[in-house]
């Protein structure tokens, strides 16, 4: 199961991403590439709102309205989703600090963001494993849609991270 230091190498790895994506051109940063989640800004929203439904949201029930409406994705810059990102880390932590010894304690409830009553039930170590899956995935998508585009991006596997 994770620990708060393997999420440190996650955090890294997201690092380099988000450090890359200074250098890409604000055109291209928000270009619809049609497929994903159609752009690198909204790639990361979507990453960080995973985080932010399932772990801030589902185990912490810090919000009712975890992810982010399609028309205010037009608003976020690098800088908003670095901030979002803050968020996703604070939640991480607190979800390590409350269930850090019990992370397969099932947690049975209602979806707090969806209006369906549907009742589900997951660890917080099941949620943390998917919402660190889910940043991987899309975090491929990226470096895949930033290569189209022509630039060369870092290395952002785990095994270039620092222990």
């Amino acid at each position: 199961m994770f620990h708060q230091n393997e999420y440190e190498w996650v955090r890294q790895t997201r690092g380099t991403l988000l450090d890359f994506c200074r250098e890409l051109e604000p055109n291209d940063f928000t270009r619809q590439n049609g497929y994903g989640w159609q752009s690198v800004r909204d790639s990361l929203v979507h990453i960080a709102d995973c985080y932010i439904a399932w772990l801030g949201s589902f185990v912490l029930l810090k919000t009712k309205k975890p992810i982010t409406p399609k028309g205010d994705l037009l608003k976020f810059n690098l800088d908003d989703i670095i901030v979002h990102f803050e968020q996703v880390d604070s939640y991480v932590n607190e979800v390590f600090k409350l269930h850090g010894n019990q992370l397969n304690m099932p947690i049975q409830r209602k979806i707090p963001w969806r209006e369906a009553p549907e009742t589900v039930t997951f660890t917080p170590g099941k949620l943390l494993m998917h919402t660190i899956t889910h940043e991987f995935h899309h975090k491929g998508q990226i470096v895949a849609m930033v290569r189209q585009m022509g630039y060369v991006p870092p290395n952002t596997d785990i095994l270039g991270t620092e222990d």
